[in-house]
């Protein structure tokens, strides 16, 4: 996600393109000023980018970043901005000639550009993480009546110049205060009684109707064995392929991995394969193949692949503000967001840039006592509670106890 570096960002890059579209006039200067501000040089052909205007985004203000906040938890809606820009160009001497060839160029450059690149925009300020957030940034011409106009020269008591507006949306800056994450509900009230529903009509085509982790789990982990349940799902071999629904850099190409099973049930192992096979949400399919038949692939279902704490150093640290070492399985790689489920709290892992088993996590000002912990790969917690054991109980290896 991007930080409070993320406007600037936008600035700079704007700056940058119109700087590269108007290098062949002769003195043509990019600036960033005030209107008021803006032409202190008489002599020379300027273009001038003055941000005028944030407004909230209505379609994100409200809404949880996907895939970090999970039902039952309150998240922190990043801050949503759609940014609005005055491109204002000058001729040297007050020459509209000048002035007018500026404006052709400078708004050919924002044309060509609609969305900004995620290279464009590290380029410039690579610390501010916006390159990385889920949303596109946009570039969208915005049309300024002449009362709009008017007002806002005359706010800065300066003469018109020819201008035109730019909307940028979306730029999502994240909340720095941590999600609230209460620990999972153990039972739903007498006898855990729920509601289930099973389809009824058996489709003619090979059919995926659930996937089930191993021990009611709702995620796997590596080398761990997942059950589909469908229709149709036999053939002279059987395979299941493996598709990330988040996009990682190297891109992981869907492995199809050997299965067995009947019409009814396939059973497949996920691969273990750490440093290859990063903990996210999955979608599976299973591959049919029958002699003197095109393969068939079954339609895609959700998995989720979580991660596996092996160690966690110190188990007992003293009071106060502690660090944390939580060495993990698999490999969790730079791109992906990765927290510590500290008791009701999150805590964000320190800065990773190569890919890595072993993440470390800051706790400020923690208090006695023992706490439950879980480790929060791009939305996918580590497994906490044993779901076969009556009532059910929790992992007794993640768990911290502040002394």
């Amino acid at each position: 996600m991007s930080n409070s570096l993320a406007i600037a960002t936008v600035t700079a890059t704007l700056a940058k393109l119109i700087t590269d579209g108007v290098k062949d006039l002769p003195g043509a200067n990019v600036t960033t000023k005030p209107l008021d501000k803006a032409h202190a040089d008489y002599n020379s052909n300027q273009v001038n980018i003055f941000l005028y205007q944030t407004v909230l985004n209505a379609a994100w203000r409200n809404m949880d970043m996907p895939r970090q906040i999970q039902p039952g938890e309150t998240g922190r809606p990043p801050l949503a901005l759609n940014l609005h820009y005055l491109i204002t160009v000058y001729g040297a001497g007050d020459e509209d000639g000048p002035s007018h060839q500026l404006l052709g160029k400078a708004m050919s450059a924002l044309h060509d550009h609609p969305v900004l690149g995620a290279t464009d925009l590290q380029n410039v300020l690579p610390s501010s993480g916006l390159e990385s957030q889920i949303e596109r940034v946009r570039i969208t011409p915005l049309p300024l009546s002449v009362d709009d106009i008017s007002k806002l020269w005359t706010a800065f008591q300066t003469q018109y110049r020819v201008s035109t507006a730019y909307e940028v949306e979306v730029v999502l800056i994240d909340s720095t205060r941590p999600s609230s994450t209460p620990l999972p509900v153990l039972t739903r009230g007498q006898n855990d009684a729920g509601i289930t529903a099973q389809p009824n009509l058996i489709p003619p085509f090979p059919a995926i109707l659930d996937v089930q982790p191993q021990k009611l789990q709702p995620a796997a982990r590596l080398n761990e064995p997942v059950t589909i349940l469908g229709n149709h799902l036999d053939g002279d071999s059987v395979a299941v392929r493996f598709t990330t629904a988040w996009p990682l850099t190297p891109p992981l190409t869907p492995p199809a991995v050997p299965a067995i099973g009947t019409a009814d049930q396939v059973v497949v192992t996920v691969p273990n394969d750490p440093a290859n096979f990063p903990a996210g949400s999955y979608t599976v399919a299973v591959k049919i193949t029958r002699a003197g038949q095109p393969d068939r692939f079954t339609n895609e279902w959700p998995l989720q692949i979580a991660p596996t704490i092996s160690n966690i150093a110190p188990v007992s640290p003293p009071a106060g503000d502690v660090t944390i070492t939580v060495t993990c399985s698999p490999e969790v790689r730079p791109e992906q967001r990765a927290s510590l489920l500290f008791g009701d709290q999150e805590i964000l892992a320190q800065p990773h840039p190569a890919q890595t088993n072993t993440l470390s996590f800051v706790v400020t000002a923690a208090a006695k006592g023992k706490y439950w912990v879980r480790l929060r790969v791009d939305g996918v917690d580590s497994l906490l509670i044993d779901r076969q054991s009556v009532p059910p109980l929790f992992d007794p290896s993640q768990q911290i106890t502040i002394t």
